[in-house]
This record gives C-alpha cells, structure tokens and sequence, in this order.
C-alpha cells in the first residue's frame, strides 16, 4: 500500500492540498541551459505543507550553492505519484528527469522501457555502497541499475503498553509468535468496557494487505517466485486465516465489529481501546497528532512469526532522455537531499527538532556500516520521541527477510479482502474453499498480467 512520500515532518495536509498535480513539462532534451545542467525533479513537498515546503526549498538552494553549475526545477506534488496518471505521464514524454517511484514500479518502469541505465554512473554516487543491498536490489533489473532507493518502511506490530500492564502482560516483553498474540489479546479483551484485543483490516483491499503481510511473517507469500502462481492455498494460508477466525469466534478478542479500515483501527488505537494491530511506524504520529494518543503508550515489535515482514519504500528512477550530464547532475542531488546522514531533506534532525516533528521514530535504516552508524547517532542525539518503545522493532528487524508487495498487489488485495472478511464475519467460514477460490482468482489476475 501506499504511504505520502513525505515522512519527516507528518504534516497534516488540507483538502486542497489533494487536488495538486505535478506542474510544468518533463523531461528536456539535453538539460544545458547557459551552460548549466538543468534538471526537473519532482515529490517536491506543496505548498500546503508550510515546514516540509521551506525544507526541500532551504536544500535545493544549498546544493545548487554548492554545485553552480546546476539548476533544480523542482514540482510539488500530492501525492508524489499517482498510480492513475503516472504511465500516462511516462509514455507522454512529461515525465521529470529525475522522477519519485515506489519500490514496486521499478521493474514495471524498465519493461515499459521508460528509465534510463544508471549503472555506470553510480559509481560517482557517494552514498550508493552504503544503502542496504537489499534496497539496492529493488532498483536493479537483470544486472543493470535503474534507480537508488530513498526511503523504507516494514510492517510491525504496534501496541498499547497501558493496556498490556493493565492485563498483566509485560510491555516490554511484545508477543513474538502469532499464538502469543491470540494469547495476549484474549488477556487484553477481558479487560472489558469494549477494549479490543487485536484488531485487523478487512475491507477495501487492506485486509489483503494485511493478509500479505501476516503470510510473509510466516514465510509464506501470495505468489510464487516467478510471479506466474498464487501461492496463498497453503499451511501458511491456512494457518492466517484459521488464527483470525479463532481469535473472533473463539476467543472474542477482535470485538463485534468487522470489515474495518485503517481510520477505524487508529481511532481504536489512539483512543485507548485497542491493545495491538499490524502497521508501519508512520502509524505513530498519526496516533498522537489526529487520534488522541500518547507517544509514551504505544510501542512497536517486529512482526509475530520472526521469518518475514512486507516493506515498501520508495526511490528515485532517471527519465530514459536523460543526457549523461543530467543523470550525473541528479545522482549528485540525491546524495544532496536524501543519502548524506545527519544532512538533507530527511536526514536533518537537528532541524527537524526545532520544527516540532517527530525525531526518533524507527524507520527501517537505509544505511550500513559507518552511514548507519553516523545515521543513528545524529537521529538519538535529537531524539523526542520515547525511542525505548520501539528498540524491539528495530533489533527484531535485522533478522526478518524483507519482501516487498506482490505483482498486481491492489487486484490480489481486493481478492484477498474477500477470505479476510469472510472469515471475520462468518463463523461457519470454509477456510479451505475460501482459499482455493482466491487461488484460482489470483492466477487468473496474474495471466492477465
């Protein structure tokens, strides 16, 4: 699923701000202007977004300070990418030169012969050997490399410690196993007073989201390795959707009421009457800012089942009529705004702390070896968040496979949706059926391609 591009600052953003789409032209045809090297980026924060705005605008300044001899054209837009104009915009030719992606558009970018080969130019990149391998991959297609990634998130499991003391559990002992979920939630839920337990999505394709989610936290998947099969009519499938039915029917520690979105959740959440649900840590300041909730009550663990977690993430790609001058130019504003820890758009925590926003939340790291270490430091020195909740998701983290969204995700949700509220809303649901027709669903989706 998809999260807003902007994750520093949280920013609230208006009704309006929805309406803005990415201004001005793409791509130009060799990006030399009075003898400049001229560049259109985009994800550029709108106006709307008064803090984040001033940030982006503060770095573009310096680097161009810095490197005189390029010029930055930024767009603003929200969302950063919009998935129902974002092939239109690539095959019309106005698409910017260096362009905001997610991690699950990479290879969809190259098949459609949209992004220009970088792989001989990251080798100027500073910052390229001290991302994540696992990142690096998402951008590389058959050998060749298309894109730097940028940012990440992973799904954990968020709760509230209050609740979790008032039950006699130990807050900073989380459930590791999908069983000490169930056990824990059923301890929460006869709290009473219409405390919830455990609460999970079932509708409008998140609930396939989540299904995703809790399948790869058992090392499962819902495809198979080469994309072409469902994967879901499984022991891992069943064993997903057999602990959701048991914990609603059985151990009535989901509450009564079903078929839930994430805004229903986070009111739950926010509003004390919820011990845990799955999310990214995004959800945190969410919680706090819109929902009610208190930063020193809610704690994130790594996702139950300790084999695997979804991620997602996004990068930058470079527009396929880029000159070598303008690819070397954007490599040299990635590292700029987004790859330099302690510094840029989202490394600048000491700025962000003046500002008020949130500095300690535990976004999965970008970085290894000396960058991550510089990373933590800057980001522990600046610190106002209660960064102790959130030391299991991090440490739990480093020894999960990292998998990002299947093909066609948002069909397989919808799909999925279906087995999800089925189960949640059916006592007397044929789990096994259920998943043999989503399987067939599935493969149909993934024909087609």
């Amino acid at each position: 699923m998809r999260s807003t591009g902007f994750r520093r600052t949280f920013v609230v953003f208006t009704a309006s701000a929805l309406a803005l789409t990415a201004a001005g032209c793409g791509g130009s045809d060799d990006g030399s202007a009075g003898g400049k090297t001229r560049i259109t980026v985009n994800c550029m924060p709108p106006k709307s977004a008064k803090v984040d705005r001033s940030f982006f605008e503060a770095d573009i300044k310096a680097f161009e300070k810095q490197n005189p001899d390029i010029d930055v054209v930024a767009h603003d837009a929200f969302p950063c990418q919009d998935p129902k104009t974002f092939d239109a915009k690539l095959a019309g030719g106005q698409m910017e030169d260096v362009f905001y992606t997610y991690f699950t558009d990479a290879k969809h970018v190259v098949d459609i012969n949209q992004a220009a080969d970088i792989t001989s130019y990251v080798k100027d990149l500073k910052s390229y050997g001290t991302i994540q391998q696992q990142l690096r991959d998402i951008y590389t297609v058959d050998g060749k490399i298309y894109g730097v990634p940028r940012t990440g998130y992973s799904m954990g499991l968020i709760y509230n410690r209050e609740l979790f003391q008032k039950a006699g559990l130990d807050p900073d002992k989380p459930p590791a196993t999908w069983e000490e979920v169930r056990a824990d939630a059923k301890k929460i839920a006869a709290l009473g007073g219409g405390t919830v337990g455990y609460a999970d999505y079932s509708a409008q394709n998140q609930g396939g989201w989540h299904f995703t989610a809790e399948m790869y936290s058992q090392g499962g998947d819902v495809v198979s390795s080469d994309g072409k099969k469902a994967a879901v009519d499984t022991p891992e499938g069943k064993a997903v959707l057999q602990n959701l039915h048991d914990m609603r029917w059985t151990d009535n520690s989901m509450g009564s009421k079903q078929l839930l979105v994430i805004n229903d959740v986070q009111q739950l959440m926010g509003s004390g009457k919820l011990g845990m649900y799955l999310s990214a840590p995004d959800n945190i300041p969410i919680l706090v800012k819109e929902k009610g909730g208190n930063y020193k009550d809610l704690a994130l663990a790594p996702m139950p089942g300790g084999k695997g977690t979804l991620i997602g993430g996004d990068g930058y790609m470079f527009n396929k009529k880029d000159s070598p001058e303008q690819i070397k130019a954007g490599l040299k504003w990635l590292d700029h705004m987004f790859l330099t820890p302690g510094t840029g758009f989202l490394g600048d925590y000491a700025r962000a702390k003046q500002n008020d926003a949130p500095v300690g939340l535990p976004e999965p790291r970008l970085f290894t070896g000396a960058a991550d270490a510089k990373d933590q430091q800057v980001k522990k020195a600046n610190a106002n968040v209660p960064v102790e909740n959130y030391q299991a998701f991090l440490d739990g983290n480093q020894s999960l496979q990292m998998k990002i969204e299947p093909p066609q995700a948002q069909q397989i949700y919808s799909v999925l949706d279906g087995a999800v509220s089925a189960v949640l809303t059916k006592k007397d649901a044929d789990i096994d059926q259920l998943l043999k027709d989503a399987s067939g669903k599935i493969d149909s989706i993934l024909v087609r391609g």
